[in-house]
């Protein structure tokens, strides 16, 4: 018999077949009914020989130590999930400091805003359809698959002959990138124990970091000394590892509930009324935020047209999630767990708030300190090698303590704090003052911003984990869109207002056009004081932004159950223990016969 057949719990009937025994020793009931016993033997043979949910968690989520990867095999696996996590976070950020050299190239400076939001829409669209496609087909086809899709789109940027088929390349990167960063988090749960997960998973967090400090400087390099191509061609050879390392020493687990099912009945499976609903409606959000205060106004009948459209959409997506909760790629039942809801509450804002950061803070640099580009992406390393130290730290802690919601509740603070003390930053502020702030809104960063994942791996069964992976990250993107968008119109507003306070001599619209870079050789003497101050009081208006989302993460960290991973394994591995000692073979009962 299969293991995990032996550890399935046995049935309610055999139970209640046990307290009718104990009552024939005080009296003498009738003899049984032979067409009853043969229907609980029935019932009987059923739970033992169909794996329930109860017992795929059992066999799966908690598994032995030693049937889990080790050595050079677990390493080489988590490079590739450490490089595909790589592929996508470098990708964000490594095009920033090309994107002059491209319009130069193709005369395409009204596409520059499609070469993000192209990748963003793609990206925001197919991120909750990867959680269904891990649930219902192989793992490690599909997150080969998502890299080689991505693949693709890079190949394509890099030899486009032309601005539109950048767009395209940059569309198609972003659908394989949706699968990505949950693919990697999928994969690592089952390579990876769950007392020991988080700091692992702290490893592969702290790529984006690494990725945050590396990609405007290799960008800065390959447009200045090569050509602004290889800024897509370097996906290619780390993307061919990772594919390998997946391939060759990433073993496929088993999950009876789809192994049998045919290509049928997996598509049956998908939300196909949500889809209709949900991308057309990601894409016009992503729309009116890409467009509105830059492109037209906000009260501009287009923009209200997109958010109205949107509104009508979700509102449609989640009726169909509760008409037909079965297939839905945000399952109501999963959604309404206490931790899954906190998690995407504080997975929304708190990369909201770190978005917010990273994007801004090299602006206040550029603008106000008056440095290059690649100088402010240098001096923004107090903020993402607080990330990166600190979130491989925290994994490590929680690994040893077991409890993830005291971090969480720690990094709202910090988070909140450091924001709040950049937004105290005035043209003169020294370097001990931005260098220290940067570092404690870091801190508070890395110390909180996998957490969730964990927590999301720690109450739900293996078989769920793909999906409450895909709605936490899918949590993490809209996030991060909604709050650069409301950031990007308070600075655009304040810059306005404060030039006119400041400079009045010059147009506020001058001194948008001339752009954050060029203001110290474009602007006239007499007012270049004025101006850079006007940035300075504009910016730290955003970075206020990021204090309300930090300080609103409270919400999600509070709310999180406290569930200790190593308490988890030790429950699992009781549940195992007990379930063996369940299992029985039910003797037929003799019927006696008529005299």
């Amino acid at each position: 018999m299969p293991d995990d057949m032996e550890k399935e719990t046995a049935a309610p009937p055999l139970a209640e077949d046990t307290a009718s025994t104990t009552d024939v020793d005080e009296k003498e009931p009738a003899p049984p009914n032979p067409s009853e016993h043969k229907k609980s033997l029935e019932i009987a043979t059923s739970s033992v020989t169909e794996p329930s949910k109860t017992a795929e968690k059992v066999s799966d989520d908690e598994k032995s130590d030693d049937e889990y990867p080790h050595g050079l095999a677990l390493y080489l696996i988590m490079l590739g999930l450490c490089l595909a996590v790589f592929l996508i976070a470098i990708d964000q950020t490594i095009i920033a400091t090309a994107i002059p050299k491209i319009t130069d190239r193709f005369n395409s400076l009204d596409d520059v805003g499609w070469y993000a939001s192209a990748y963003m829409l793609t990206t925001g669209a197919f991120q909750l359809l990867y959680g269904r496609l891990y649930s219902t087909f192989s793992i490690k086809y599909v997150f080969i698959t998502s890299i080689s899709i991505f693949e693709l789109g890079s190949l394509l940027c890099g030899a486009t002959p032309s601005s539109i088929g950048l767009i395209v390349g940059r569309a198609i990167a972003g659908v394989g990138a949706a699968g990505l960063f949950s693919g990697a988090l999928i994969i690592l749960a089952h390579v990876v124990p769950l007392h020991k997960r988080p700091t692992f998973m702290g490893a592969i967090g702290g790529m984006w970091g690494i990725a945050s400090v590396a990609g405007p400087l290799l960008g800065g390099v390959f447009t200045d000394k090569a050509t602004w191509r290889l800024c897509f061609y370097i996906n290619l050879p780390l993307g061919a590892i990772a594919i390998l390392a997946i391939m060759f020493l990433f073993h496929e687990p088993k999950r009876p509930a789809v192994a049998n099912l045919g290509w049928q009945e997996r598509l049956k499976t998908f939300d196909l009324y949500g889809n209709v609903f949900l991308m057309p409606a990601i894409i016009s959000l992503f729309l009116a935020l890409q467009w509105g205060g830059s492109k037209y106004p906000w009260g501009n009948g287009r923009i209200i047209a997109l958010f109205v459209v949107f509104a009508v959409l979700i509102s449609g997506f989640v009726a169909v999630q509760f008409w037909r909760p079965h297939n839905a790629m945000m399952p109501p039942h999963i959604v309404a767990r206490r931790s899954v809801w906190a998690a995407c509450t504080f997975s929304f804002l708190m990369a909201g708030a770190f978005f917010t950061l990273t994007y801004y803070i090299p602006i206040w640099f550029q603008a106000v300190k008056g440095v290059s580009a690649v100088a402010s992406g240098i001096r923004n390393l107090p903020l993402i090698l607080g990330v990166v130290a600190t979130s491989i730290i925290v994994g490590g802690l929680v690994t040893a303590v077991g409890y993830y919601t005291p971090f969480m509740i720690a990094s709202t603070v910090c988070m909140s704090i450091g924001a709040g003390l950049l937004s105290t930053l005035e043209p003169n502020s020294s370097h001990p003052a931005w260098i220290g702030y940067q570092a404690f809104a870091g801190l508070g960063v890395g110390m909180g911003m996998q957490l969730p994942l964990i927590a999301v791996q720690t109450v739900l069964p293996l078989d769920l984990v793909p999906t409450g992976t895909a709605v936490v990250v899918f949590a993490q993107t809209l996030g991060g869109a909604i709050c650069i968008a409301i950031a990007q119109s308070v600075f655009q507003n304040k810059l306005i207002q404060k030039v006119g306070q400041y400079a009045p001599g010059i147009d506020p619209a001058i001194v948008i056009a001339t752009g954050a870079t060029n203001i110290h050789s474009k602007i006239p003497p007499q007012d270049l004081q004025g101006v850079i101050l006007a940035y300075d009081k504009a910016l730290t208006q955003v970075f206020l932004v990021a204090v309300a989302t930090g300080a609103l993460t409270i919400i999600g960290s509070t709310a999180m159950e406290w569930k200790s991973v190593k308490k988890a394994k030790k429950e699992g591995d009781a549940e195992a223990e007990a379930g063996e000692s369940k299992v029985t073979v039910e003797e037929p009962v003799q019927v006696p016969e008529k005299a």
